[in-house]
């Protein structure tokens, strides 16, 4: 199992153990995290999962495709350099213990 820290806008955190090849935002839909909402399940067409991933996280990340980039520019909450889909971070053992915070909103 991977461990994913979801830090909420409001700073409560939620410490969830995902199987390889799982995605942070199905960890968050199935552990009922509030601040993703995964409204396309995942299917790469929406950002209502989008997160900022923890700085000391960001680099160890595969860079994001044109479409995750594409999607990325419609998230309702502010876009940083960390911000990805929680939906294209999939779960392996070189993320254990990955921390991702939540925006305000997702729409």
């Amino acid at each position: 199992m991977i461990s994913v820290t979801y830090v909420e806008a409001n700073g409560a955190q939620h410490v969830v153990d995902l199987p390889e090849g799982e995605n942070v935002m199905r960890g968050a839909l199935d552990n009922g995290i509030d601040g993703i909402v995964g409204e396309c399940g995942g299917g790469l067409a929406c950002a209502t999962c989008h997160c900022y991933v923890d700085d000391e996280w960001a680099d160890r990340l595969p860079a994001a495709d044109q479409a995750e980039l594409d999607m990325l520019e419609s998230t309702s909450s502010e876009r940083k350099p960390t911000s990805r889909l929680s939906c294209q971070i999939v779960m392996a053992p070189a993320l254990d213990g990955i921390v991702v915070h939540l925006p305000e909103a997702q729409y």
